[in-house]
């Protein structure tokens, strides 16, 4: 009988050591999934930040060479039909086309603010014969729509600059992106003819066509 009982408990430590082992497996085997997860999940977003970075490179290169394009191109400078119109008509004529601009592309406002004839503008020095206005957005969109939108701005009949953009992709979703562009809307203060007839009694100068000056 005590022999059996000897048995009875080696038998119970190997059952209770092989269960241990069963389970310390299966702690290890949950472990090691979520580890491999992890890493998945890891390499997809590294992946993602590299495509969308890729994308972004492209947008730039983009925008260098629709400026290199509209260098060796002139544009005119928009001028009014009316004479004696205040910054504000000025402003709406072209500040409406830019976000008309915007929303064709599909893209969402989320704030804008502007400010008349920056000092640092060479328009500005020449004198009052012209109005400037930046007009500061952020943005939110997809790569695909911003580039666009850059496209249409480099490609709208009468000059506009961008001075600025900066993009970052969404902390939530990597595909939306948060962009702040600063562009800059260029306008004679008065008609082309108007203005033509102020111009060559000082110099020879066409109207809507006047050199762009260079910064």
């Amino acid at each position: 009988m005590d022999k059996y009982k000897r048995y009875y408990g080696v038998t119970l430590f190997l059952l209770v050591l092989i269960a241990a082992c069963v389970f310390s497996g299966l702690y290890i085997k949950q472990l090691y999934d979520s580890y491999t997860a992890l890493k998945l999940q890891e390499a997809d977003v590294a992946n993602v930040l590299e495509t969308k970075k890729s994308e972004e490179s492209k947008i730039r290169q983009k925008i260098i060479r629709l400026r290199k394009s509209i260098m060796t191109t002139q544009k005119k400078i928009y001028s009014p039909v009316e004479d004696k119109l205040g910054d504000d008509t000025l402003f709406f004529t072209l500040y409406s086309d830019l976000i008309d601009m915007v929303h064709s592309n599909s893209i969402k406002i989320d704030s804008i603010e502007y400010k008349y004839n920056p000092d640092n503008d060479n328009f500005v020095k020449q004198g009052s014969a012209y109005f400037v206005c930046d007009v500061n957005l952020k943005l939110v969109s997809n790569y695909v729509n911003l580039g666009k939108l850059v496209q249409d701005i480099y490609q709208y009949p009468y000059y506009m600059k961008i001075n600025d953009i900066e993009v970052s992709p969404y902390a939530k979703d990597k595909k939306i992106l948060l962009t702040t562009m600063s562009v800059r809307l260029y306008a004679h203060t008065s008609p082309e003819e108007t203005y033509e007839e102020e111009q060559n009694s000082e110099a020879p100068v066409n109207g809507a066509q006047t050199p762009i000056p260079q910064e």
